[in-house]
């Protein structure tokens, strides 16, 4: 952050009765510095470590779906609003940003390929700023009946107007009908530049965004609303205002995904099962923290690319991994990290490496087992006709033998022991380590 300037008035000496004015410098935060410098550094040499063709794909999508997911904690995180619409602003911007694009491509319009994510911003902006003065009116559980209405009435609008959206076939393009510095976008390292600098601007805007008045105020509302009210806040407008600023950055990440698939469907793009999926992974990565949006957009994409393409059955897998994330860590992943990180902080991580190394031990023998169960039952549901043989990493189970449903089954059983052995001193020793802290703080205080 950059140093701040701030003028003061210093009193001379009391014969001369004057004052001087003079300047203090607030100092640098350079943990945050470093922070943003090496976010920075790994967009831009991401590419150049993982080479290959689905891994910029999958880091084209991991950049544009930061900016989405970050957007939507401004409504779930920040101001305590439980949206399950957000893609209706993500999916109207994609639309507007790919029938710009093809205007430009026809010489209809005259904009580069750079500006077309603002293009989605804008239109993110205007259905935020449309929807949103219904939306906002309630709070709570209203709120997000009344989003969820709002997508379903969206997606239903798809069939009926298919000369905005495309039908079943959506709407697609040709992102490459200009130049800009001599860069046409044909190539997807051209394309994912073009997303990391959206995705670091973004990122900034919306970090920046927490520290404003507008920001703390939402943080208020979000805590306690009649207090703010009784301060003399509206709580209305204020939700209102940052639903507009969440829509706008929703219709960036829309519009940046038009550019890097050149196709549209509104089944894909403006579905509530899209609108849980970003509400999903937000809070997988921890709502109640920046950064955790950031570590859901990354679980999105390995969920929806790697993990889909390994097993039929990714959907049962990401089902029980939510319900076990809500259970023992319900801030997310970035919960997890920061309680670490404190503990680390104050000397006593030594203490819990041990457990922590049983714990992941004890998992992975339990996934293996249940992993082995999940594939079998799903083989036979689903693939029966294929055979008795099922793929499973790298070796051949047998669902028609006894003894390879036993071997699951003890695998299963005995990791789940292991499992609670390891929770249980994992826990104790936890304990004994947040008591270790707390005595050091009150002899700090002391």
């Amino acid at each position: 952050m950059s140093s701040i300037a701030k003028p003061t008035m210093n009193s001379s000496s009391a014969a001369k009765g004057q004052e001087q004015a003079h300047y203090r410098f607030r100092p640098m935060n350079i943990g945050r510095l470093v922070i943003w410098s090496l976010f920075a550094l790994a967009l831009i040499v991401a590419p150049l470590i993982f080479t290959s063709s689905l891994a910029l794909t999958m880091l084209s999508q991991i950049g544009y779906l930061i900016i989405i997911c970050l957007s939507y904690n401004i409504l779930l995180g920040q101001g305590g609003m439980l949206s399950f619409g957000h893609a209706v602003y993500t999916g109207l911007g994609s639309f507007l940003a790919i029938h710009a694009m093809n205007k430009a491509g026809a010489g209809e319009l005259s904009i580069p390929l750079v500006l077309i994510p603002v293009i989605g911003g804008l239109a993110g902006l205007f259905f935020a700023a449309l929807f949103g003065y219904v939306t906002t009116k309630k709070s709570g559980t209203t709120f997000a009946m009344i989003t969820m209405g709002l997508g379903e009435l969206v997606a239903s609008m798809a069939l009926m107007f298919p000369e905005f959206f495309g039908g079943e076939g959506g709407i697609t393009t040709d992102r490459v009908y200009s130049k800009f510095f001599g860069l046409d976008f044909g190539s997807g390292l051209q394309v994912y530049y073009l997303i990391a600098v959206y995705c670091f601007v973004c990122t900034a805007a919306m970090f920046a965004f927490t520290g404003t008045p507008l920001g703390r105020m939402l943080n208020a509302v979000r805590d306690n609303p009649e207090r703010v009210e009784f301060v003399g806040y509206n709580t209305q407008r204020v939700r209102y205002f940052a639903f507009i600023i969440s829509g706008f950055f929703a219709g960036i990440g829309g519009g940046l995904a038009a550019i890097n698939f050149e196709i549209i469907t509104a089944m894909d793009s403006v579905s509530v099962v899209r609108s849980g999926g970003y509400l999903l992974f937000t809070f997988l990565g921890g709502a109640t923290f920046f950064f955790g949006p950031i570590i859901g957009a990354v679980l999105l994409v390995l969920a929806s690319v790697l993990l889909s393409e390994l097993t039929k059955a990714w959907l049962l897998y990401l089902g029980l991994v939510f319900l076990l994330m809500v259970m023992y860590a319900p801030g997310g992943v970035a919960s997890l990290i920061m309680m670490n990180l404190r503990v680390a902080k104050f000397g006593h991580f030594k203490r819990l490496l041990m457990p922590y190394l049983w714990l992941l031990a004890a998992g992975c023998v339990t996934v293996l087992g249940a992993a082995a169960l999940i594939e079998m039952i799903y083989h036979l549901q689903l693939n029966a006709a294929l055979g008795s043989k099922v793929l499973f990493l790298g070796t051949e189970l047998d669902t028609g033998a006894a003894a390879t449903w036993t071997m699951a089954m003890v695998v299963f059983v005995v990791g789940l022991g292991l499992l609670e052995v390891g929770r249980r001193v994992t826990a104790r020793r936890w304990g004994q380590a947040q008591e270790a802290i707390e005595e050091s703080i009150k002899k700090a205080e002391g």
